[in-house]
């Protein structure tokens, strides 16, 4: 039984022979905001999808909010919001017009106002989408990810081609939303300072794996860890090099 908002044990994906993830196993708390750190390639953004309902797995299980992804309602994907690397959108309309859209498919949405403000966006909100800035865009991004009042915020990439005073000011909007709506938000990222600018703990993905988990203190190496190092005794370093001896 998963008593947290996300549970993942096993979970396995292969793309045409290839290993994408390689027995992931995940452990996210409600309220808690989690970092999935690695490179690009590492099977994060599968891992997401997987999570989100999106993709299939071929092994393990999951748990998000309590339901398998796979097999879930339309209920569940109320309380989910996404918040896709690479977002489409409908650049002739404005802010306003586009939140209103996407509020129209959920069964009580967010105060749109509310929400255009919550991200920033009030001083623009009758500009149209092809008009915006990068990091603007982003924020209308959010925007749409929020206004269904999800109860868990997935976040793949959020930053991505964001100068580094864009990147700051976007942490600054994730920060606000875990703060003042006790969501659990979940976000992928190749950049450790994000990962710990933002999250309560950091899962580093390599290769498909979890190679390390933990708080950004110590996964950031800000904070000392205890390390036990077995040397070899002199008598096995001989045995060694008389089995490497040639003949």
């Amino acid at each position: 039984m998963c008593e947290h908002a996300v549970c993942a044990n096993g979970l396995r994906k292969r793309y045409r022979g290839v290993t994408a993830l390689d027995g992931v196993d995940l452990e996210i708390g409600h309220g808690e905001v989690y970092a999935l750190l690695g490179p690009n390639g590492a099977g994060k953004t599968t891992t997401v999808e997987i999570l989100e309902g999106y993709r299939r797995r071929d092994a393990g299980t999951v748990r998000v909010l309590g339901t398998d992804p796979q097999r879930a309602p339309m209920s569940w994907r109320y309380d989910i919001g996404v918040v896709l690397q690479e977002a489409r959108d409908l650049p002739e309309l404005t802010v306003a017009e586009t939140v209103r859209h996407f509020a129209g498919y959920y069964p009580r949405p967010r105060p749109v106002d509310e929400v255009i403000e919550l991200v920033g966006l009030g001083e623009v909100a009758g500009r149209r989408l092809r008009a915006l800035s990068g990091g603007q865009r982003r924020r209308v991004d959010v925007a749409i990810g929020i206004v269904g009042r999800p109860r868990l915020l997935f976040l793949d990439e959020p930053t991505t081609g964001f100068d580094p005073h864009a990147r700051r000011r976007f942490w600054e909007l994730i920060r606000t939303l875990a703060r003042e709506d006790d969501m659990t938000i979940m976000l992928t990222t190749h950049y450790l300072e994000e990962a710990e600018a933002l999250a309560d703990r950091i899962g580093v993905l390599r290769a498909g794996r979890i190679v390390a988990e933990g708080d950004p203190a110590t996964i950031g190496m800000r904070r000392p860890v205890t390390a036990t190092i077995i040397l070899p005794t002199l008598e096995e370093i001989y045995l060694r090099l008389v089995e490497q001896e040639p003949p």
